[in-house]
């Protein structure tokens, strides 16, 4: 057993915060607490964190976890656990790396050899539509997941609702299936109206049809259609989820690994969704490292269904020449075969970074963020 002797992180285009964790010998593990938009708030949640944690056994990873949520008066939220769960999936990819296996193997190793993944492609015009679902059928995918709406009002005329009816129409002559994300915009007059629209063109689920702050009307809204509902990114814990899965008001869940206290919370996120029948399909827009840890997680939990991944998202494309792959050195881990990735065979997270590009990039855009002319979406 070896101590913790460091703990850095690195802002990176293009909104993505890697940590890194080193050992008193030497070995290294990453993980990645990106919060879009709250990079500067989770990097002091972060700063915190690192001065009580230095000197910890760095493969008590149970109690790593349990000391930074426990100690502190506050505790919960997108801030503070997204910094949790860098530091969280840094130490399982370090154990892992350690005793030379993968981490679904520390996680009772696993019950499938391949994850179903799926990207997004926008949605908000029927033409971009068509061109970006055929460009996902390019790539291998058999799912994806697009905008139900723009903005609607609280209470809209119907017909605002038909464009989302025609968008879902076409991905699936196409052949794909889609999960439309209403991302909490509508309230409960229009969402109950577009889901019963939608109901004859059986979309893979809604997601966020209400926002969770109203979990009463999410619970009418589940009793009201048959399309599976989905939500979670915007719950951290497993207290979070709990209301949710007593009310039976949710059919998908999908905590995000970088937001959700990491690898350890996850899995205990999960293994309570399965108690309730309840399907998890992880959130994940984000970088190498939150896909690479909810992988891991995917292959050894049994309610898993599909996996998001961020392949050619437009954050990343309005960034330059950044992608999912860009601080991979092995790009053929993440390749798409048949709609599926396969397990990752190398230890840890089943993945290697490109550590030089990292610290060149998180050098450059750290200069720039400090005078003031970083884009937003990049590091803030």
């Amino acid at each position: 057993m070896a101590k913790i002797k460091s703990i850095e992180y690195f802002r990176v285009k293009p909104r993505w915060l890697f940590v890194k964790v080193t050992d008193e010998q030497g070995r290294s593990g990453w993980g990645e607490g990106t919060l879009e938009g709250h990079t500067q708030a989770v990097e002091g949640a972060l700063d915190e964190i690192i001065a009580r944690i230095i000197g910890y056994e760095a493969d008590d990873i149970e109690h790593i976890w349990q000391t930074v949520w426990r100690l502190g008066f506050y505790r919960g939220g997108p801030v503070f656990m997204s910094a949790l769960s860098g530091i969280d999936i840094a130490l399982w990819d370090l154990k892992a790396r350690n005793l030379g296996v993968p981490v679904y193997q520390l996680l009772g190793g696993k019950v499938r050899n391949k994850v179903q993944v799926y990207c997004w492609i926008g949605g908000d015009r029927p033409s971009d539509v068509e061109n970006a679902a055929k460009a996902r059928i390019a790539q291998g995918l058999k799912c994806v997941k697009m905008n139900a709406t723009e903005d609607v009002n609280w209470l809209d005329s119907p017909s605002v609702l038909d464009s989302c009816v025609e968008r879902l129409k076409t991905v699936k002559s196409l052949g794909l299936d889609a999960g439309l994300d209403f991302h909490g915009r509508l309230h409960k007059p229009m969402a109950k109206q577009l889901a019963k629209a939608l109901e004859p063109y059986r979309p893979l689920f809604i997601e966020e049809p209400l926002l969770c702050e109203h979990p009463e009307a999410l619970k009418q809204l589940s009793g009201l259609t048959s399309i599976p509902i989905a939500f979670g990114e915007r719950l951290y814990n497993r207290w979070d989820v709990k209301r949710f899965l007593e009310e039976h008001s949710v059919d998908i869940l999908q905590p995000d690994i970088a937001h959700a206290g990491g690898i350890s919370e996850t899995r205990r996120i999960a293994a309570v969704a399965e108690a309730y029948d309840v399907a998890i399909a992880p959130h994940c827009p984000l970088g190498p490292l939150a896909f690479a840890a909810s992988l891991q997680v995917a292959l050894a939990t049994p309610n898993f269904v599909i996996q998001e991944m961020s392949l050619g998202m437009h954050y990343n494309v309005e960034a330059g020449d950044i992608d999912l792959n860009t601080y991979v050195k092995d790009q053929s881990v993440f390749e798409i075969h048949d709609g599926y990735v396969n397990a990752p065979t190398g230890p840890g997270l089943g993945i290697e970074i490109d550590e030089e590009l990292v610290r060149k990039i998180a050098a450059r855009d750290g200069a720039l963020a400090a005078e003031g002319v970083l884009r937003s979406g990049w590091g803030d």
